[in-house]
């Protein structure tokens, strides 16, 4: 490990500025330690939650069902199964309602 720099970032978890260089990612992004607590960490990490990745992609699932691509097409591009594309596409198509109120445009003179 080496010494700290002027330019070294403050620990994320306890804002400590006693921070040493300790090797890189696979990435080859410089990894940190704190001297302090001991945490491990990057400096302006590239990630996001689970949870977000999950939505955005139920979120790009919910576009593209509304284009004129076959299931299998989506299936692969999202990276899941046919089998669960179809159940999922099934439970939609079982919550939309069976009656749907549909009201008459005035005829335009």
């Amino acid at each position: 490990m080496s010494e700290s720099s002027p330019s070294s970032p403050s620990c994320p978890s306890c804002q400590s500025v006693s921070v040493v260089k300790n090797g890189s990612t696979r990435h080859g992004k410089q990894n940190y330690k704190c001297r302090d607590c001991g945490r491990q960490f990057v400096e302006n990490p590239q990630w996001q939650r689970v949870s977000e990745r999950i939505q955005d992609t139920y979120d790009l699932l919910e576009r593209l069902l509304l284009e004129k691509i076959p299931l299998a097409g989506i299936a692969r591009v999202l990276k899941v199964s046919e089998k669960w594309l179809q159940s999922y596409v099934n439970h939609k198509y079982e919550n939309v309602p069976q009656q749907v109120e549909v009201e008459p445009k005035p005829n335009a003179v």
